[in-house]
C-alpha cells in the first residue's frame, strides 16, 4: 500500500475506516450456507437478502482495495491529484484538483471528479486545448490553461 493512488490524507482515511466495518459487517452477515436450516418462505426470502448484500458487500470491499492500493489509477488518462487551470467562456478562471471518487469532494470545493463530462473533457485533452462538455443547462466550453500533475 505504497502508492497513494492520488487519495487525500483525509479520504485515505475515510476509505480505510469504511473497509474496516465492511469487513467486519460481511463477517456477520454473510449466510453460512449448510449450517443454517432454511425454514419457510420468509427465512429464505432473508437468506437471500443477506446474500446479496453480503455480494454487495465484497464488490466494495475490492473497489476500496484498488482505490487504497493504487491498482485502479492506471486505468485514469490523467492522474488523480492533477491540477487543472481552466478559462470559462465567461472568460472566468478556476483551478481545480482532479479527483478519482467523489468522496473526496467533501474536503475540497473545487474538485473535479473525473467521471463528470468536465473531468472526461480535461481527461481527453491536454494544455491550449478548448473542451466542449454537457452541463444541465447545455453545452459548455472552456480553455485548458495549464495541467499540474501530482508530487
Amino acid at each position: 500500500m505504497s502508492s497513494t493512488g492520488g487519495l487525500n490524507p483525509a479520504t485515505r482515511a475515510r476509505l480505510e475506516q469504511e473497509l474496516a466495518q465492511l469487513r467486519e459487517q460481511h463477517t456477520a452477515l454473510a449466510p453460512r450456507f449448510g449450517e443454517e436450516s432454511v425454514g419457510d418462505s420468509a427465512d429464505q426470502a432473508d437468506m437471500l437478502e443477506r446474500a446479496e448484500t453480503a455480494a454487495w458487500m465484497e464488490r466494495r470491499i475490492h473497489e476500496i482495495k484498488e482505490l487504497l492500493t493504487g491498482g485502479a489509477e492506471a486505468d485514469y488518462a490523467v492522474a488523480p491529484g492533477t491540477e487543472v487551470k481552466l478559462r470559462f467562456a465567461d472568460g472566468s478562471e478556476d483551478t481545480m484538483r482532479i479527483i478519482a471518487i467523489a468522496e473526496e469532494a467533501v474536503d475540497d470545493a473545487d474538485a473535479l471528479t473525473l467521471d463528470s463530462p468536465l473531468g472526461k473533457a480535461v481527461a481527453a485533452h491536454g494544455p491550449g486545448d478548448k473542451i466542449t462538455y454537457r452541463t444541465p443547462s447545455g453545452e459548455a466550453t472552456a480553455e485548458i490553461l495549464e495541467m499540474t500533475p501530482p508530487a
